[in-house]
């Protein structure tokens, strides 16, 4: 009886060990390589080496993630710095906890061959544009470091059509085009185009993709689990770029085209090798900006924004 005590109490305790703790994260949008951390995290099996049963939810609605886990349906979200100031403009309870993409992949583009060769070129012209708001505080900074402004061109809505927009010659420019995608899918239909970077042009530096989660809970242990899975798995990406990729499209077959690969690695160099780390004096600089264009009425308080778990 003793025995068999003891050989329960050994099955409980290995039991236990391997029990994994389930962490729900929101994506911004479909799989593409801009998740690229965090599918390879899962296919090496670094989350579960933490503990972790990670669960990655594609959005039905891309705006919903936020919302949803500042109403506790979720652990995790995916978002995008310019995003979470708006988000606690608006009052919803998240903050900052990690950095997955640390560039902007947000750009200006126009065909190659246009005759826009900078961006005083625009006046006069179309531009394409998805989102408003932010995508127009791009573009007026952008123009008003040459002396021009919004009334100067003509804004489009293209619906999220932003390339076909613009090679079937309905706009002369598109903002919001990912510089990793857009440019990579005109190339590949034989109409290359030429980008100009907000953050060469007046704007400033921000991250592009980040990790929130509701701001009481951002102290709960399993966020710091994630995001040494996530720095294990972008240090992997790396330095084992080939490898990584093909771990990418054994976990998902339908992404295995020109397209993605090519913005697999474009994007390599642009994420977060410090997830864990928070620049307040950049965030508060592009608070700083959004503010000056109108989107927020005030900059927040940083400790706010952000809650580092290290």
């Amino acid at each position: 009886m003793r025995y068999f005590f003891s050989v329960l109490i050994l099955l409980v305790s290995i039991a236990g060990a391997h029990a994994q703790e389930k962490l729900t994260v929101l994506l911004d949008w479909f799989v593409n390589p801009d998740h690229a951390p965090l599918i390879v995290a899962q296919e090496l099996g670094l989350f579960a080496r933490e503990g972790l049963d990670v669960e990655l939810i594609a959005p039905a609605d891309p705006s919903a993630p936020p919302r949803l886990v500042a109403a506790g349906q979720g652990d995790i979200a995916i978002s995008y710095q310019p995003s979470l100031h708006l988000q606690i403009k608006e009052g919803l309870p998240v903050s900052w906890i990690g950095t997955l993409v640390e560039t902007p992949l947000n750009s200006l583009v126009v065909l190659d061959d246009s005759p826009i060769k900078s961006i005083a070129d625009l006046k006069g012209t179309k531009v394409g544009f998805s989102v408003g708001g932010f995508e127009d505080a791009l573009l007026g900074a952008m123009l008003q470091e040459v002396g021009l402004s919004l009334d100067d061109v003509e804004l489009v809505n293209v619906n999220f059509s932003l390339s076909p927009s613009l090679i079937n010659g309905n706009v002369d420019a598109v903002i919001g085009a990912f510089r990793n995608f857009e440019l990579n899918q005109m190339d590949i239909v034989g109409r290359p185009g030429r980008a100009f970077y907000p953050e060469e042009h007046g704007v400033p530096v921000y991250d592009e993709l980040i990790l929130i989660a509701h701001m009481d809970k951002t102290e709960d242990p399993r966020f710091a689990k994630f995001l040494s899975a996530v720095e294990a798995a972008t240090i992997y990406l790396t330095n084992h770029p080939e490898e990584a990729l093909a771990l990418f499209v054994k976990a998902h077959p339908d992404l295995d085209d020109e397209l993605n690969r090519r913005a697999w690695f474009d994007t390599l160099p642009r994420f977060a090798k410090r997830p864990f780390a928070f620049d307040a004096a950049r965030y508060e600089r592009f608070a700083e900006f959004m503010k000056e264009r109108g989107l927020i009425d005030e900059v927040p308080d940083m400790a706010r924004v952000a809650r580092p778990l290290n």
